[in-house]
């Protein structure tokens, strides 16, 4: 079976990317293809859209967490099967990690997959001159494949031919379509990005209102005869070469199943699809629970806990003490707990929120977490690790990324501090606290950039590691 691929990338964030991809997903399902998506980037909530619109796991794709080998291998294993893999980009086309080179960008990632590029271009205050922009996106890197547009927020009729004329006369690049603007089809925002999947944005009305949007404007018999055949990339290729930092005892065999619990409702649901691939491929049975609504935790060897939304639920997790509790002693009594992020926020020893209301939390880590002054930490991080860990021995190297808007108030100096996180642009710091065998971080990891991770946090749950 031949799977196809296609790259949507935006001008800039904002023009409507995540809107349309989805429509797309809609629309091309209705056909009865089956569609595999991926998302370009350290994101969360538009893989879980995507998981929506397609009813299977959406992948991230990152350039410099993973590496060009993982990312390829992810394309490869993910759309076997498939009749078209569709990546939808981040930021705009060309935006990464600086403002000097590709690393990072969705171009970099359409280039390796050497997979056409479909722009998503905003005319909502433009006409002719959306063209020259088309005409400025196709000239700046003759290698990247730009070969359609879709017009998105247009007035009306009128002005949607105007600019998709303007485009077919000036530009390489097919026109496909014009897409009215419509703010019933908008997806809401907060202060981390869109409004999670888990909160009941795309309901099955307004995934079918995108996909008649689609459906209705763009052109699919055209925009399919673009996708281009994916190569065939080899499925294996896990792991950036500088993060080996091989240890027996971390990486031989669980000697029996290990089960592992994984926090996931609407204050913790960030995660990469590819992390829990890999745990279960570590030989991890994962059982998911729910700190908001559970009254116990699953019969398990370890926990992880992902990022969320920790803050907006807060008064809730607060009052299930039952569960607090119960997660206090399942670190007292030494078994490993991995937490990032909105984890950390749930370990420690109280949330205060937006209003200035402080919610006591689990009490793992002995200092407070705020969200007044609103302070916004983003952007890549690597990590050395400097101590033995339930994640990996000394040595071990990891790429991930934070965002975050909450601050730390200062760890007493007793805790153990075993992350070395290295910035781009600013000074090495420790960081990575450790308490027992729980260790908490404000970086979010994406084990494909060390698959030696996932394999120690299983032999750790098995008891044979720290």
């Amino acid at each position: 079976m031949t799977t196809r691929v296609l790259v949507i990338a935006g001008v800039a964030t904002g023009v409507g990317k995540t809107s349309i991809t989805l429509g797309l997903l809609e629309a091309l399902g209705r056909r009865g293809l089956r569609v595999q998506a991926f998302k370009v980037g350290p994101d969360f909530i538009d893989p879980g859209l995507h998981a929506l619109a397609t009813g299977h796991p959406s992948y991230n794709l990152d350039g410099w967490m993973c590496g060009r080998e993982a990312v390829l291998a992810s394309v490869a294993r993910h759309a076997r099967g498939a009749d078209l893999a569709v990546v939808e980009g981040v930021m705009g086309c060309f935006d990464g990690i600086d403002g000097t080179g590709e690393e990072g960008s969705t171009a970099e990632i359409a280039k390796w997959l050497h997979a056409p590029v479909v722009l998503v271009v905003d005319a909502w205050t433009s006409a002719r001159s959306a063209a020259a922009v088309v005409r400025g996106f196709e000239g700046f890197d003759p290698e990247l494949s730009l070969a359609g547009v879709i017009v998105n927020r247009v007035g009306g009729e009128g002005h949607g031919r105007m600019v998709l004329d303007a485009i077919a006369a000036t530009c390489r690049a097919t026109p496909l379509g014009a897409i009215a603007r419509d703010e019933t089809l908008a997806l809401p925002e907060r202060h981390l990005g869109l409004v999670t999947a888990a909160e009941g944005v795309l309901d099955t009305a307004k995934l079918r209102r995108l996909g008649d949007a689609v459906d209705r404007s763009v052109d699919l018999d055209r925009l399919l005869l673009l996708a281009r055949e994916m190569e065939a990339f080899a499925e294996s290729g896990w792991g950036r070469p500088e993060s080996e930092c091989r240890s027996e005892r971390y990486l031989a065999a669980p000697s029996r199943l290990v089960r592992i619990g994984v926090a996931r409702d609407a204050a913790f649901q960030f995660y990469y699809a590819e992390n829990l691939d890999l745990l279960r491929e570590a030989g991890a049975e994962l059982h998911f629970w729910s700190p908001l609504g559970d009254h116990e935790l699953p019969d398990v060897d370890g926990l992880y806990f992902g990022g969320g939304y920790p803050e907006l639920h807060a008064r809730r997790l607060a009052e299930n003490a039952v569960i607090k509790k119960a997660v206090r002693r399942f670190t007292e009594a030494g078994r490993p707990v991995y937490a990032e992020c909105g984890g950390l926020m749930y370990l420690a020893e109280t949330l205060e929120d937006a209003d200035g209301v402080a919610h006591p939390m689990v009490g793992v880590l002995p200092a407070a977490v705020r969200m007044r002054p609103r302070r916004m930490a983003l952007g890549y991080t690597e990590v050395a690790l400097t101590s033995d860990t339930p994640i990996g021995p000394a040595g071990a190297v990891a790429r991930g990324h934070e965002f975050h808007y909450s601050t730390l108030d200062p760890v007493p100096d007793d805790v153990e501090r075993v992350y070395r996180i290295a910035g781009r642009g600013a000074t090495a710091r420790a960081e990575g606290y450790r308490v027992g065998r729980t260790l908490m971080s404000y970086v979010h990891l994406h084990f494909a950039s060390n698959p030696e991770l996932p394999r120690a946090f299983v032999r750790a749950c098995a008891g044979s590691a720290p």
